[in-house]
């Protein structure tokens, strides 16, 4: 009889497998121990809460009840995917403009005058754009179900690696000029204190770089967790010796979080957010539903990011090929779904997260259940005013410095799709469209901010990038086909 706690030889190589395995990072049906899962989801919340709360605070939409929709939201997508994407759904900056005008147009002096004052709309102003925002949601589901339909040949020839990677490159270069201010001093700052701005920036940056590329096992798997970490108590450690002064640590506006549905006591530990249900606005649908055509080519970009690198880990892992890919219809679905959910509560319209992908292929976790417990801490961070303070605290420097490394990794990613897609760059069908797709996109960015002006309309620079690339690769498509056996003759 063997003795209690023996291992045959056997069982032992199965457990270092495990650990190996583990070691490589998590496929999306692969759930972690506990401890593990619970600092993962801590760093995808950390990589998601900056851009989620600036939409909030720009929008005017409530903060509290923007976080809590994210993560329900978040919950919706993994349960209506069927536990197999892997995607963080978060408020998206394409809606900005859209809700600005509708603002604009349907907003009494009153209103507006109030907005401007405290920095929040007013609920009737935010019930309309609602009304806006869960219609804009038929547009994603109408585009799933077309692609379901189609199939996966149909969406690659209209959406080719030469258009999908160049869209993935220009989200990531889009976001740079975000990251470095959020990485540079304030405004009207100068001094020690904004070199030391700068240094807390770098410190994070380098630190997070440095531990995804040396730390072995679980440490590695967790190095924007650690770099946050490292940059906070740099940032902690510059006051205690450069006294207030040098404080970069934030505070929360509190018109902010003064709204809630309910609260405990005056609110300062536990306030359930402020929900608001959608009230008919025809306006709010001319201005947000369209908009909603630009999170398509994302999403797709998304969906191929994520294809290639499940698919390496897969590999490596000696397991079956997921090919997410395949599932982009359902994606599509899942995002128009989860615009209604977020809408029908009060939240802004989204997308998934780049920024999130990002830290999945940096770490290899690409487990839906660390999501899951991501968007349950979410929905719980909303409830607990100190919570939603101490994240929102993080320092713009150590998010900056997180950032740099985080949208460079989506461009970074958007050329690894055409390589691992074998796009010909000797083409030039292939040159044409990716060059155009790449100047549109970024030059939209920087010489317009983000909206291009075209025919009295304001076009989302990437939705436009991507719109004209599928136009013209259609255009230069034609005889391709007749051209490739002549020249094969």
């Amino acid at each position: 009889m063997r003795p209690r706690g023996a291992q045959t030889e056997k069982e032992g190589v199965y457990l270092m497998e495990l650990k190996h395995d583990a070691a490589l990072g998590y496929l999306p049906e692969e759930r972690p121990p506990v401890g593990k899962l619970i600092l993962y989801a801590l760093q995808q919340v950390i990589v998601m809460f900056p851009a989620t709360v600036t939409v909030a605070l720009i929008t005017g939409f409530q903060v509290s009840t923007t976080i809590f929709a994210s993560g329900l939201a978040t919950l919706f997508f993994i349960l209506i995917t069927g536990r197999k994407i892997p995607l963080y759904y978060g408020s998206s900056f394409a809606y900005l403009t859209a809700i600005s005008s509708m603002v604009a147009a349907e907003g009494t002096a009153e209103q507006i005058a109030q907005f401007e004052a405290s920095g929040i709309l007013p609920a009737a102003l935010i019930s309309q754009a609602q009304f806006g925002i869960v219609l804009s949601g038929l547009v994603s589901i109408a585009a799933g179900l077309i692609v379901r339909f189609c199939g996966r040949r149909a969406v690659e020839k209209i959406l080719p690696a030469s258009i999908t990677g160049p869209v993935a490159m220009i989200i990531g270069l889009t976001l740079a000029g975000n990251a470095l201010s959020d990485a540079a001093p304030a405004a009207g700052v100068t001094g020690a204190l904004a070199n030391w701005t700068w240094v807390i920036a770098l410190v994070t940056l380098i630190s997070t770089i440095l531990f995804s590329r040396y730390l072995k096992g679980f440490l590695g798997q967790i190095p924007l967790l650690l770099g946050a970490a490292v940059g906070c108590a740099a940032a902690g450690l510059l006051v205690l010796i450069g006294g207030d002064g040098f404080d970069l640590f934030r505070e929360m506006p509190a018109e902010a979080l003064a709204a809630s549905s309910w609260k405990l006591g005056d609110g300062s530990i536990f306030a359930l957010p402020a929900f608001t249900f959608p009230k008919a606005s025809w306006a709010a649908v001319a201005a947000i539903m369209p908009i909603a055509i630009a999170t398509i080519p994302e999403s797709t970009a998304h969906m191929y990011q994520l294809d290639i690198y499940v698919n390496d880990l897969a590999r490596r892992k000696g397991r079956k090929e997921r090919n997410m890919i395949d599932l982009l219809g359902r994606n599509l679905v899942g995002d128009g779904l989860c615009d209604m959910v977020a809408g029908v509560i009060g939240g802004p319209a989204g997308t998934n997260y780049g920024e999130n992908i990002s830290t999945m292929a940096i770490t290899k976790i690409f487990s839906t259940s660390v999501l899951t417990v991501a968007a349950v801490f979410a929905m719980i961070i909303s409830m607990f005013t100190p919570l939603i303070r101490v994240i929102y605290g993080i320092p713009l420097a150590v998010i900056g410095g997180l950032e740099i490394y985080l949208f460079g990794a989506i461009a970074a990613q958007g050329m690894a799709i055409m390589i691992d897609k074998k796009v010909d760059m000797f083409s030039s069908k292939n040159i044409a469209v990716i060059a155009s797709v790449m100047v549109i996109g970024i030059g939209g960015n920087y010489a317009f901010g983000g909206n291009i002006p075209f025919f009295g309309l304001n076009v989302p620079c990437i939705a436009g990038a991507a719109i004209f690339g599928i136009l013209l690769n259609a255009l230069l498509s034609i005889g391709e086909k007749k051209q490739q056996a002549e020249e094969a003759e």
